[in-house]
């Protein structure tokens, strides 16, 4: 991994400080709720100990069977009576069902001003109506009916019989007692559906105990004595629970904006309701011009808490939250809620009505947290927005410092590269005056090439200086030796004698080669330049070849006769020389060497290759290096210069040789500029 990437790694390092500012705003918001739990609490428990003083009003002190009691809901307008419930100001969850014959049955309880209203939804597959003229008053008729049955704790009081000759407005049958007459008080519709039929009625409140239920009766024809549903279990109906204008007008009193209170009895119904927890304020600073992106950021990262639907209340009537059971259960308790929407809470408290020792009910409110919300929403905004500008500045800082130390680095990388590829080693690299730890390297850099280079010095003076050192012992030595071929010998020291010479022979070759390069680079620089044709020199050279290395094929091929360069015709062969030697080195016999001439506008390339082993990868930067040589075979030992020369050669006609594999040997390449092309 490189520079940049890591410091683009490091720099998300400062996505700590975000988040660690996420973690304080949501401890903030924990304990403002937390305030405003405790500041509910109290506001709570005022209100309780106010309503403590209306036991009447709550109807029960004690949990029994709560199976079979009714809710009559508040409507907030007067429904039409024409058999549907669209009309109605409650939402659909709040109609109750109970088991039917053919399907489930549906049914509501209204309660506006002195009357209340009845709506049932049947299933039934056969309506079996009571008939035109059938005296429903007078005498029992088998039929589809619905009987509302309203008394009190001990007795059945009234049952109020709804029974059609045919779809539309019917008259309601009472029965109180041992009476059974028509009841005028009280206005029905039934009206049939695909399904089966609804009725809705309106009642005065009046004629309603403080026990209700319904029954309705599915019957296949008129024969048919039909089986009841009934809303109840037992002999007597289950409590009608219903709001209380004494505690709605109390309570009323304490409502304010955002604020919600909820007044039930001991079974959690509903007794009276005032406020609303929804927002105190429309202003636009809780949610409205807040992102998608945000919303989804504070779901992310704040608290999570129940959904902000559920602390609205029951449709049903009746309260069932969790903490509003431990209230019913004399423990006063707290809750939350959370919108996933929009990121508002609503706060609950649930305190218990006492009326002496004895519990009568709970006092619940719900608060919206509009003003943490607001701070909340706008601390996160800054936050998040001074945390994007913040991170894209860091990383955007750090990238361009890391992209300066990459080219820095790079820079030094290069030149240390580049140090080694002329004749002198060159020791003025990048960053050298540099004070931090990149300048450090440099200079240690530097230091290492000085020395390499005295070194590579040393090493290319060390054959001439060899070479002029060891002259004259041996010429010393070899004149010794021809003056003992004139003295009588054993056949013993003739034969050492003979050794020796051949030893001192090849000592003379050897410090011949040695001695060659530096009279190439003397020649290179008194050699008369002339211009000659090189596809004619090649020509010849190469046929020259052919009888020196008999057991070698040796090929040319140009593509060009017309190859003009400037330079030293002498010094041009014995550069090809020395790369045929090496050919010859480092192929088989029979082994087909082919040299080949090639031109441009600008420059000549003869290309040399062969078959052989592969040059090493490390080598071929420095194969053309004075003493260096990857032979490994052979009688005849080299000391590298061969290459060296041809080098030397290749430079000093302004052109340049390389090596590189090919697909079954190696091919060295020499370029060397036309004649003409090459600008002073």
């Amino acid at each position: 991994m490189n520079l940049r990437r890591q410091l683009l790694l490091v720099s998300l390092l400062s996505l700590v400080l975000p988040w660690a500012g996420c973690q304080f705003i949501r401890e903030t918001e924990s304990a403002l709720r937390e305030g405003q739990k405790q500041m509910l609490s109290g506001t709570a428990l005022a209100i309780a100990d106010s309503l403590s003083q209306f036991p009447d009003e709550f109807s029960v002190t004690e949990v029994v069977d709560r199976s079979g009691e009714l809710y009559g809901h508040p409507l907030s307008s007067i429904p039409l009576i024409d058999g549907y419930f669209d009309d109605w100001s409650i939402p659909p969850e709040s109609l109750r069902t109970m088991r039917g014959v053919d399907g489930p049955i549906s049914f509501a309880i209204g309660i506006r001003g002195q009357h209340a209203f009845l709506y049932v939804d049947v299933r039934d597959d056969r309506i079996v109506y009571s008939g035109p003229g059938a005296n429903v008053v007078a005498e029992d008729i088998f039929s589809d009916r619905v009987v509302l049955v309203t008394g009190n704790e001990t007795e059945i009081t009234s049952l109020f019989d709804f029974v059609s000759e045919a779809p539309g407005s019917l008259v309601a049958i009472n029965r109180t007692g041992d009476q059974r007459f028509a009841e005028p008080r009280i206005l029905a519709h039934w009206e049939d559906t695909a399904t089966g039929y609804q009725l809705e009625a309106r009642l005065p409140r009046h004629l309603l105990g403080s026990h209700l239920g319904l029954v309705v009766t599915n019957t296949k024809s008129r024969d048919d004595p039909g089986i009841r549903s009934s809303s109840y279990s037992g002999r007597l109906p289950g409590r009608f629970a219903k709001t209380s204008p004494l505690l709605q007008s109390v309570v009323a009193g304490y409502a304010q904006p955002g604020l919600r209170l909820i007044v039930t009895d001991l079974a959690g119904w509903r007794l009276a309701q005032a406020g609303d927890a929804s927002r105190s304020q429309p202003d636009s600073q809780t949610d409205e011009g807040i992102s998608r992106w945000m919303r989804l950021a504070y779901s992310m990262l704040l608290e999570p808490g129940k959904e902000a639907l559920l602390a609205e209340p029951h449709p049903s009537g009746r309260e069932q939250q969790n903490y509003i059971a431990q209230a019913l259960n004399a423990k006063a308790d707290t809750s939350w809620f959370r919108s996933r929407s929009d990121g508002r809470a609503v706060v609950a408290v649930a305190q218990p009505v006492w009326s002496g020792t004895v519990q009568t009910g709970v006092v619940i409110l719900q608060q919206g947290t509009d003003a943490i919300l607001s701070l909340r929403n706008q601390a996160l905004t800054r936050l998040m927005n001074f945390t994007l500008i913040a991170t894209l500045a860091v990383v955007a800082v750090l990238l361009g410092y890391s992209s300066w130390l990459s080219l820095r680095i790079r820079r030094l990388s290069n030149a240390a590269e580049s140090a080694l590829d002329g004749d002198k080693v060159d020791t003025d690299l990048p960053s050298a005056l540099a004070n931090d730890e990149i300048g450090d390297l440099s200079r240690s850099f530097s230091s290492v090439l000085r020395q390499l280079g005295e070194y590579n010095d040393y090493l290319r003076s060390l054959a001439a200086r060899l070479s002029h050192e060891m002259r004259t012992p041996l010429t010393i030595v070899t004149s010794s030796l021809e003056n003992l071929d004139h003295e009588p010998l054993t056949d013993e020291a003739a034969n050492y004698t003979a050794r020796a010479k051949e030893g001192a022979i090849r000592l003379q070759k050897i410090l011949s080669a040695m001695s060659e390069a530096s009279k190439v680079e003397e020649l290179m620089e008194n050699a008369d330049s002339e211009r000659f044709n090189l596809h004619e020199a090649l020509t010849s050279t190469v046929a020259a070849y052919g009888d020196a290395y008999p057991d070698r094929k040796f090929t040319c091929e140009s593509d060009s006769s017309d190859v003009d360069i400037d330079g030293s015709p002498e010094l041009i062969i014995q550069m090809l020389d020395k790369l045929a030697e090496n050919a010859v080195d480092f192929s088989a016999p029979n082994d087909p060497i082919s040299i080949r001439l090639s031109s441009d506008t600008k420059s000549a390339l003869i290309t040399v290759s062969n078959p052989g082993p592969p040059l090493p990868d490390r080598m071929r930067t420095q194969l053309f290096d004075s003493l260096v040589s990857v032979r490994d075979r052979g009688k005849d030992k080299h000391l590298g210069l061969g290459l060296y020369i041809a080098r030397l050669i290749a430079e000093g006609h302004h052109g340049s040789v390389s090596a590189d594999n090919i697909d079954d040997g190696v091919a060295f390449e020499i370029r060397l500029p036309v004649a003409g092309s090459r600008q002073s």
